[in-house]
């Protein structure tokens, strides 16, 4: 079997991950009279995914042998940060929650090309990692682009 088929079902997955971004970030700019619905799915989902990516750490911490107790204990700590953030995120005003999660897929990703360095992940992980943050990124910025005006009425 070739590397690319190997490859093939994390990238499928990955991708198919994006659906529920894109399906929500859309309706929420083409259906105003459920707004609140499709910003509240696309908010949580976001959380969800968030607490997700902080998991590889905590798995990578225990796993990875050889790794001084320093860098061990950082990456427990750093694996729970995600999902504190992306708790965070559900109890400020959204505008703010959408921007606190593009930061943090973001820095999320680059903890990953930390770790990258640290252990051996498959060649298809990096670079999907990218691609999904971009779409995941902008898709929350333009939301909360979107909202921002609703912060003035408040």
């Amino acid at each position: 079997m070739t590397n690319q088929m190997k490859d093939r079902l994390p990238r499928l997955l990955g991708y198919l991950g994006l659906l529920p971004i894109l399906f929500s970030t859309t309706l929420i700019f083409c259906d105003s009279y459920h707004l609140m619905l499709w910003r509240n799915m696309l908010l949580t989902y976001a959380v969800v995914i968030l607490s997700f990516l902080g998991a590889l750490h905590w798995a990578f911490a225990m796993s990875i042998e050889n790794l001084s107790i320093n860098k061990r204990h950082a990456m427990l700590v750093w694996s729970v940060v995600p999902s504190l953030i992306a708790w965070l995120a559900l109890f400020i005003p959204q505008t703010f929650g959408f921007l606190l999660l593009s930061c943090f897929f973001v820095f999320a990703l680059w903890m990953d090309i930390k770790l990258a360095r640290l252990t051996s992940l498959p060649a298809w992980y990096l670079p999907l990692r990218f691609r999904l943050t971009i779409v995941m990124t902008f898709c929350l910025m333009a939301v909360a682009y979107l909202i921002k005006p609703a912060l003035i009425h408040a």
